[in-house]
Parts: C-alpha cells; sequence; structure tokens
C-alpha cells in the first residue's frame, strides 16, 4: 500500500490511520503516519484533523503528537466484547453439538440462501462437510425452512416467487403451495425438518435464533447422515436445540 497511495480506498484511509497508531503502541505527527501508510502529508493532515475533531483521536498536550482519544478507546473496547460473545457463541455450539454428537452450525440469512456463521463437527469421520460461509437454499435446508416460516404471509409469497425452487435432494420440495404448507407446520412445532431435500442420505433439524422482540436472528441446527441417525431418532435432539437457542439468546441480548 506504501507504493500505491491512490490505490488505498477513500473510506480506508482513516481505519489505516487507527490501526497504524494501534501497531505503533505510542503517539505519533501526522507525518509519520503518512509515512507508514504511504499517503500524501496533505491528506493525512486533513484526515486526523476529521478524526480529532469527531473525538477519535487526541493530541499529546507536550509535543502535540497524536494518541487514540475517547471513541477511539470506545470502539477497541466493543470489538474485544465482540470478539468474546463469538467465543461464548462457539462454546455453546460446541456444547450443543457435543450433547448430540452431531454436527451442529448457527446458520444466517444471506442474499440468496442461509449462510453458514459458525459450525461444530461431529468426531465421526462420515460426515458431510459444509464450512463457514457457506451458502445454502432457503427453501430445501432446515435452517432455510425455519427462516422462511417467521415471514409475515405477504413476505413468504413475495420470496417464494423470486428465488428459485430447485430440485436439490430427492425429496425436496419444488411447489410452492406445498412448501408453504410445510412452513405452516415448522410455525406450529417450532422447528424444521430437512428430509433427505438438501442431500440424498442427510437429515437435519432446526431451531429459531429469536431477539427479543420475536423476530428471527439465525438459526440453530444440526446435520447428520441417515446411516447413522433417522429423520425420527433426529426428533429426539430437538429439545437440546431449544436450549441451545435459549442460551445463545442469553448471550446476545442479556435475556435470561
Amino acid at each position: 500500500m506504501k507504493d500505491q497511495p491512490d490505490r488505498i480506498p477513500t473510506n480506508l484511509r482513516a481505519l489505516l490511520i487507527l490501526e497504524t497508531l494501534a501497531a505503533a503502541g505510542r503517539a505519533m505527527t501526522p507525518t509519520e503516519i503518512g509515512v507508514e501508510i504511504g499517503l500524501p502529508k496533505p491528506t493525512v493532515h486533513r484526515l486526523c484533523a476529521m478524526l480529532a475533531e469527531e473525538g477519535f483521536l487526541g493530541r499529546d498536550p507536550h509535543d502535540g503528537r497524536l494518541r487514540p482519544a475517547g471513541r477511539a478507546r470506545r470502539l477497541a473496547g466493543g470489538l474485544q466484547v465482540a470478539a468474546r460473545l463469538d467465543l461464548a457463541r462457539h462454546l455453546v455450539l460446541k456444547s450443543v453439538a457435543g450433547r448430540i454428537g452431531e454436527t451442529c452450525n448457527l446458520v444466517g440469512v444471506g442474499v440468496a440462501g442461509m449462510v453458514y456463521l459458525d459450525r461444530v463437527d461431529t468426531p465421526w469421520p462420515l460426515r458431510y462437510q459444509l464450512p463457514v460461509g457457506t451458502e445454502v437454499p432457503f427453501h430445501c435446508t432446515a435452517s432455510g425452512k425455519m427462516f422462511l416460516s417467521t415471514l409475515p404471509e405477504k413476505e413468504l409469497k413475495t420470496v417464494l416467487e423470486t428465488v428459485d425452487l430447485t430440485r436439490e435432494g430427492p425429496n425436496c420440495i419444488t411447489d410452492p403451495a406445498e412448501l408453504t404448507a410445510r412452513l405452516v407446520r415448522v410455525r406450529a412445532v417450532g422447528h424444521a425438518i430437512d428430509d433427505q431435500e438438501f442431500m440424498a442420505g442427510m437429515i437435519a433439524y432446526a431451531v429459531a435464533v429469536r431477539d427479543p422482540g420475536g423476530r428471527f436472528v439465525a438459526a440453530l441446527a444440526f446435520h447428520a447422515p441417515m446411516q447413522r441417525v433417522s429423520l425420527e431418532a433426529g426428533l429426539a435432539h430437538v429439545p437440546v436445540l431449544e436450549e441451545g437457542s435459549r442460551r445463545l439468546e442469553a448471550l446476545m441480548f442479556g435475556e435470561g
């Protein structure tokens, strides 16, 4: 980046100033910061003045060098709390996976499907590899159907008219009316299933993680090969998922 200052996006430059100060661990002059980042002196002075005016930087009263101020320190503290929350969330997921004995996932809503946010793999050698960041369809996954079941009727109709209901697994539902009927059932029982709808030979269960207003935030799910867990046997693990969901809600929103 030092050799190509013009290629540094404008909205990234202020962050680089804060990062440079954090890495240095000492107060710095705008000129020193500019040398580290590789930006022109006028640009760095202008950005530093803006950050100081907004409370992210302050000047040392003795030599005028810049150091992180209140807003930057609050930002750093908040990011540390978020990192601890991620760890605590993962430990809950690990606990759920340990009790069920199968791969467990925390799944959020993406642009065109559900996205794996976190996962703990089963120790069994036979398992389905769906790493963090994988996006899977709404209509044929337990987590996707859990999300769809929380949508108001009008919004659900719009979604089902726009998403591609491609046949994935052997039991995949591609008819909007049939899928809607299944989602009514999901809403009634409070959990969703995947009975070889996404992949042949795989079953899954999911429950919702909700905010204090009852809105869907994520799905907590497990999946397993049918050679090890039948759809009927998987139902016995739903209370473990529900308990895990309550623990995640308490972590994320301070309830319970």
